[in-house]
């Protein structure tokens, strides 16, 4: 049985972007989409008016939300397998819960609650942050959302963290399923406060950190990709904060990629600086893949 692609949907203009791109990816990829919506109406039907009917308002919206975005997918694509269910928990709750059998999580970057101008809701930076299957954040300039740079971005850290083959795993079936280049970007960088007494060893220095960020690199995507693929692998060594070389990636890219360990025990948000910074500011949307740790 194929695991569906699930989208969480409140009714908001960024959840509503997310059903259009999950609808996208689902037809990319042939598999099903599940839309959820989560509302606790049923916590609070003694406290609330039921406006004349016999039904809790709470209940008539939920319903109406999750009937809207279906069929806002199924006109979208006709030919993609739609779903839908309202969960009795909280937004982060019903998405967790559901992410053990999904293909993966998709989620908009801002909901129906949270404040205006916010870089990224709580919903969507929690989700991401513990989810154990991949989660999508939707965010990003339409060109990018509608794929209008055929790249797909993947974020290559140290072999030794772990993170890196399961991200690339993932990139490399998003660009396979687009028909596109991947682009694996691997930032290095020489730590400003060490001594140099000399420019011919600042360049040697430098050299030394590039050779190792690019060994690393190969390192990484002989791990993840297998010797034929119809893929256009290209490889990006970059000086700079990797955070700041990704987000200048993300803005010519139509998905990135970053690896994010999770560590057993630990319920706190798992996310490194880079993918929290992705996930407030790239252009395009984020995809951040789990490995356990």
């Amino acid at each position: 049985m194929e695991l569906p692609l699930v989208v969480g949907v409140d009714g908001s203009d960024s959840s509503l972007m997310a059903v259009d791109w999950a609808v996208d990816e689902a037809a990319r990829h042939g598999v099903p989409l599940h839309m959820v919506h989560a509302s606790l109406w049923e916590k609070y039907e003694r406290a609330r008016p039921s406006f004349g009917t016999d039904r809790p308002a709470e209940e008539v919206t939920a319903e109406h939300i999750i009937a809207s975005c279906a069929e806002r997918a199924r006109l979208r694509d006709a030919e993609v397998k739609v779903s839908a269910e309202v969960l009795a928990l909280d937004a982060v709750s019903a998405l967790l819960r559901t992410g053990p059998e999904a293909f993966a999580l998709v989620t908009g970057c801002r909901g129906r609650g949270e404040v205006a101008g916010m870089l990224l809701g709580s919903v969507g930076l929690t989700v991401a942050a513990r989810a154990v299957c991949p989660v999508v954040v939707v965010r990003g300039t339409e060109n990018n959302r509608e794929g209008a740079f055929g790249s797909v971005v993947v974020a290559v850290g140290d072999t030794a963290d772990g993170t890196g083959a399961e991200a690339v795993r993932f990139a490399l079936r998003e660009a396979e399923a687009r028909g596109c280049a991947l682009t694996a970007v691997r930032a290095w960088r020489i730590p400003s406060q060490q001594p140099v007494d000399h420019m011919l060893i600042a360049d040697d220095a430098a050299r030394l950190r590039e050779e190792r960020a690019s060994a690393s690199l190969g390192d990484a995507l002989r791990e993840a990709v297998p010797d034929r693929t119809g893929v256009d692998v290209r490889r990006h060594v970059v000086e700079g904060p990797a955070h700041r070389v990704l987000l200048e990636a993300a803005a010519r890219a139509d998905l990135i990629v970053v690896g994010a360990r999770r560590r057993q025990g630990h319920f706190g948000l798992q996310l490194g600086r880079v993918a929290h910074t992705l996930l407030h500011h790239a252009q395009c949307p984020v995809a951040v893949v789990p490995h356990p740790g």
